[in-house]
């Protein structure tokens, strides 16, 4: 009987058959979202994530990824992935439009530590990456934990030697290792009341994004482990950071620019701990810095406090450091900075870059105690001007025994170089505005090594004004 059918029927009845099947298929898939409110969610679970923490979850994770983007997008509403609790480990899981990852208290996302677990190109070494999506995030009081200890070739206090994986031809340098969360080309994002832990390369990145969004948030990394960077801002505007406890080796929060310029950025209310700059801007530096704002912040025994690295051309304008209490101290020198409070500094990275220019900064309302004094370095290709700190209290005094004398230029520029050390050390700066300003010095017996509140030359310092400047021993 079916032998006497002509054959074009056949076949319209075979691909009406594969089309109800695919029909049945996705509507089974979808039959396991269920409704939030408003929002729409999937389980990992369902999908049949194990959260063992021994057997790889990915291709689970992604299918509720997918499932999850494809509602989104149909319904036009946020759709949640849930993790319940649980250990979950993953190679790379890419984030897409409409979803939001909500990883539950007691459940971790782990990264794989195996080369293979990350896609070939090296710019997409992430355990979760989202590119060019909109309306995303990552929230629900859990951790994405990057397992950075399994990195460590070799635990040294001073600097630990770290995995690269240039050894296998993979990448070039000494920084071969996966980022731990990277949002590439977004918009809409907010990440909020979720850990990062153990990066083994940067914690969070942002690149390229619009209006992005992250609070309540912790960020902690291994004090001895290098680049574990908390929040890398790259090229990306409209950024808000507030109420975050960071907590790391590398630079706590760190706006670059490659490819465009960085503005409207905001960091407020957070508490930050890092063994180099707790804010610092750069060292990528190829484009322009304007409207940042600084405020509310708790820098403690840190390397550096507030940074400006300038080594690649760009300008910074307009930006503003407020109502910050700063404490800085030594680290050793296999480390960036020398305990400075305020660190600005603009100086060619090499020979074929060029000096960028710093002005309009404003530091309003800043206490800080310090191991060394504030830095303010132009060069004759890049200078500083119109610098103003107003209600700045300084107060002086060693506490570690690391060696003192020293001027920190890296990356590029001069290296270390011995420098009488001083309250407030200055060069090729037009226009500076010191008014309520507030240095003392704790009475030691090695407070005469570097005693001197002020050390410029009036060669490359010009228009200085100074009010109500008030210089002498710390009265404990």
């Amino acid at each position: 009987m079916m032998n006497s059918i002509p054959t074009f029927i056949r076949t319209k009845y075979l691909i009406l058959a594969l089309t109800l099947l695919q029909s049945l298929s996705a509507t089974s898939r979808f039959s396991i979202l269920q409704h939030c409110g408003d929002d729409l969610s999937v389980s990992v679970a369902d999908y049949g994530a194990t959260g063992s923490g021994r057997r790889y979850d990915t291709d689970a994770i992604q299918s509720a990824i997918d499932d999850c983007a494809s509602a989104a997008a149909r319904l036009r509403r946020t759709c949640q992935v849930h993790f319940p609790s649980g250990n979950y480990l993953t190679a790379t899981l890419y984030l897409k439009s409409g979803v939001v990852l909500d990883v539950s208290r007691n459940a971790t996302i782990l990264g794989g530590t195996r080369l293979q677990d990350y896609p070939e190109k090296q710019e997409k070494w992430y355990v979760v990456l989202a590119e060019n999506a909109s309306d995303v995030g990552i929230t629900g009081g859990g951790e994405i934990n990057g397992q950075g200890l399994e990195f460590v070739m070799r635990f040294d206090e001073r600097k630990n030697v770290m995995v690269s994986w240039n050894r296998t031809g993979a990448c070039s340098g000494d920084e071969c290792r996966p980022r731990l969360v990277g949002f590439i080309g977004c918009k809409n994002v907010r990440i909020w009341n979720v850990s990062f832990n153990e990066p083994a390369y940067w914690c969070l990145h942002i690149v390229r994004c619009q209006n992005t969004l992250i609070h309540d948030t912790s960020i902690y990394g291994d004090f001895n482990t290098p680049n574990n960077d908390g929040i890398d801002i790259e090229d990306s505007n409209n950024t808000l950071i507030t109420r975050c406890t960071i907590n790391t080796g590398d630079d706590a929060i760190c706006p670059k620019t490659y490819t465009s310029p960085l503005y409207n950025l905001t960091a407020t209310n957070c508490w930050i701990r890092t063994k180099s700059s707790a804010i610092k801007l750069g060292s990528a530096s190829w484009y322009a810095f304007r409207g940042l704002l600084f405020d509310n912040l708790t820098i403690f025994e840190s390397h550096r406090g507030l940074a400006l690295q300038i080594r690649d051309g760009g300008n910074v304008s307009d930006i503003t450091f407020s109502n910050i209490n700063i404490s800085t101290r030594y680290y050793d020198e296999l480390w960036w900075g020398r305990a400075e409070p305020i660190y600005i500094t603009t100086c060619p990275r090499d020979s074929s870059s060029t000096a960028g220019s710093i002005s309009n900064l404003r530091f309003i309302n800043i206490t800080a105690t310090s191991e060394n004094g504030v830095f303010l370095s132009g060069s004759e290709g890049g200078g500083l001007s119109n610098i103003k700190l107003h209600n700045v209290s300084l107060s002086y005094k060693r506490w570690t025994n690391y060696t003192g004398g020293l001027v920190d230029y890296r990356p590029g520029c001069q290296g270390l170089v011995n420098r009488s050390t001083a309250g407030l050390m200055m060069e090729h700066i037009d226009g500076l505005d010191l008014k309520d300003v507030n240095m003392r010095w704790a009475e030691e017996k090695n407070n005469k090594q570097w005693n001197n509140p002020l050390d410029f030359l009036p060669s490359t310092v010009n228009n200085v004004s100074l009010l109500n400047f008030y210089t002498g021993l710390w009265q404990k």
